[in-house]
């Protein structure tokens, strides 16, 4: 008997730890195409900024929107870190200068013009991987995201089951 409380126990703390470290979501629009599609479950690690470090450039991040009443959970990749120079200019997304390479992009052009837009303390540029779909830092509605915002970080694909891994 007592090997099974003991049992009971281990299990009810690893159900809390797993809990409280991460959190699924379930992708709902086509922003991030062709990384993440509409309907992939994912598993976001909700205390990676603040145990595990700082954001990094590429990192995939779930951060809440608010338009009116309604709360979205959007979910992006972060491109510029606090202190960043953003130029997007002729379909390029270049960073303190230098073009970024994005393999990752839809259709591998950013629509939009952005002049040296400095990104500033606590904050982070985030951009949908289908840029012509995406609403992220380039509209004034998101703008740049409070790294205190962030709800967690994507790291883990779970359904469809065929694209199962790391994000």
């Amino acid at each position: 008997m007592k090997e099974l409380i003991r049992d009971i126990i281990i299990v009810i703390l690893v159900a809390v730890c797993i809990i409280a470290l991460v959190k699924p979501i379930i992708v709902k629009k086509t922003s991030m195409e062709p990384t993440l599609y509409e309907n992939d479950y994912l598993m976001i690690s909700k205390q990676a900024y603040t145990i595990f470090g700082e954001p990094e450039r590429g990192d995939i991040v779930v951060f809440p929107h608010v338009e009116g009443n309604v709360t979205e959970l959007y979910i992006k990749r972060v491109i510029g870190l606090p202190g960043d120079t953003i130029t997007i200019t002729n379909g390029l997304v270049y960073i303190n200068g230098e073009p970024m390479r994005e393999p990752y992009t839809k259709d591998g052009i950013t629509l939009g013009e952005v002049n040296d837009y400095i990104v500033p303390a606590g904050k982070l540029y985030v951009l949908g991987d289908n840029r012509e779909v995406s609403v992220d830092s380039r509209s004034e509605a998101v703008g740049c995201v409070g790294i205190d915002e962030i709800t967690g970080k994507a790291v883990l694909r779970v359904f469809p089951f065929g694209k199962f891994g790391f994000v």
